[in-house]
């Protein structure tokens, strides 16, 4: 897995572990990559492109006065039910350990067992040996 704050994305998901960042075709870059030859979705996130990032002094949601605003709270939602894994308690732990330590967590919780390559929160499995979470 790679060890990069960059791939946390503002609403705390961790790009890293993403099956779009971890495939070997048409690979993304991380919501704070660059834009080119992203999907619509990604490009026009409300999230990344809320008006609370524009100002650039922030980089994540909890620093907002509105945080949890609905658009994060129904993405949480989602990724509670379908992956098991939630935004903004990625949030809330960035916010009390920092980031460094987080992405640290998120190496070691994301590593599979295996071969030690990185578990996609999507599939459910690690993509370079197919060992299931």
């Amino acid at each position: 897995m790679v060890n990069k704050i960059s791939l946390i994305a503002p609403c705390g998901m961790n790009c890293g572990i993403c099956i779009a960042y971890l495939r070997k075709t048409n690979k993304c870059c991380g919501c704070r990559g660059s834009d080119l030859n992203k999907p619509v979705t990604r490009v026009r996130c409300k999230i990344k492109t809320c008006e609370f990032f524009q100002n650039g002094k922030s980089k994540y949601c909890f620093k907002c006065k509105k945080f949890p605003c609905d658009n994060l709270k129904r993405l949480d939602a989602r990724y509670k039910t379908k992956y098991n894994m939630g935004m903004i308690e990625n949030l809330n732990n960035i916010k009390n350990i920092g980031i460094r330590k987080f992405v640290n967590n998120e190496q070691e919780r994301w590593r599979c067992p295996e071969c030690r390559g990185t578990k996609c929160v999507h599939i459910g499995y690690c993509l370079k040996c197919s060992s299931h979470l």
